[in-house]
Parts: C-alpha cells; sequence; structure tokens
C-alpha cells in the first residue's frame, strides 16, 4: 500500500479534507511558505519589522506541519524505499535533447547536484529557481498549496489569480526558459 503512489481519486480528496480540518481546529490558512516566516521570526525576531510578531500563536502548527513534510520525505526515501520519479517516454527524450541523461533518484543530478551547481544551469536552477520561488511565494502571499488548496477553497479572488499565474510561469518555463537554460 505504501510502496507506490496512491491513485488520485484517495490523494486529492485527503488533501481537500485539509481545508475542513483547518478550519474545525480554529486555523483559516493552510500553506508551506509561511513557515520561512516563521522561522525567521524565531532566529531574528527584532531585526526586520516584517518577522516581527507573536509566531507562537499562529504558525507553531505550520512548523510541525513542515518538519512532518520533512520526516515524512527521509521516511519515503529511506525505509519505504521509494525510487525514482516515473516520466514519460516523450519527456525523457525532450530531456535528453537537452542534455540531461540522469534519470535516477527524484531530480536529474545533470543539474541538480554539488558538481551541477558549479555549472550555469545548476546555478540558475537551483540558487536562482530558490530565489524565484522565495521571492514569487512572498509576493503573492502565499505558495502553490497555500494558494491552491485553502484559497481556492475559500473562493478568494487573489488565489485564483495567483493559481493561474501559477500554471501560466510553469507552462513558459517549461517550453521557453528551460530549452534555453539547458541548451546554453
Amino acid at each position: 500500500m505504501f510502496t507506490s503512489s496512491w491513485p488520485w481519486y484517495v490523494s486529492g480528496p485527503l488533501i481537500g479534507l485539509m481545508v475542513p480540518a483547518l478550519l474545525i481546529a480554529g486555523n483559516r490558512l493552510f500553506g508551506v511558505s509561511g513557515a520561512l516566516r516563521h522561522a525567521c521570526s524565531i532566529v531574528a525576531p527584532g531585526r526586520i519589522a516584517f518577522f516581527h510578531y507573536d509566531w507562537k500563536s499562529t504558525g507553531r502548527w505550520n512548523l510541525v506541519f513542515v518538519a512532518g513534510i520533512a520526516f515524512g520525505g527521509f521516511l519515503a526515501q529511506r525505509v519505504l524505499g521509494a525510487g525514482d520519479i516515473e516520466i514519460t517516454a516523450g519527456t525523457r527524450a525532450m530531456l535528453a535533447q537537452l542534455g540531461v541523461h540522469s534519470f535516477s533518484g527524484l531530480a536529474p543530478a545533470d543539474i541538480f547536484s554539488w558538481s551541477g551547481l558549479l555549472t550555469v544551469r545548476g546555478f540558475v536552477s537551483i540558487i536562482g529557481g530558490g530565489f524565484l520561488v522565495g521571492f514569487g511565494s512572498g509576493w503573492a502571499g502565499g505558495c502553490t498549496s497555500g494558494h491552491m488548496i485553502s484559497g481556492l477553497a475559500a473562493r478568494e479572488i487573489p488565489s485564483l489569480v495567483a493559481a493561474l499565474s501559477f500554471y501560466a510561469g510553469g507552462i513558459l518555463c517549461t517550453y521557453l526558459v528551460l530549452p534555453i537554460l539547458l541548451r546554453g
């Protein structure tokens, strides 16, 4: 049961049940990017005004949630032996044309490795991508999971705009930025 991915009709409703569970627990927001703000508030509470707030009342559950994600990922990889990410033959062929040849593990080692970090495409993918994700989630007022799970469930228009922007950005990066980055 736990050695392969669950079908969408099981995992989707379980994710969807997070919204009513949060409402019952008295929390309205769900997401991962807020945990970074909470962690920064713990480390440097008075140095930057954005991080000066009572993180204990709003963010304790979120920090536990993110720690659970990390622990669950560790268990999946080490204990359950979760292996390679399955990708289609077409995607594999397209990536091979762009110079990506390592398809074992959770991410291509051609790009996402310590040696890959020393290349232009690795640096842009890891450091640049990380910066853009962090900046984007701060600018959008939340991450994809927050907007697409709790924001859309609450019928918030900013979450709809954010979700559509996430999809548009993903499509643009896949078909325009990624080929340029990987060929260059």
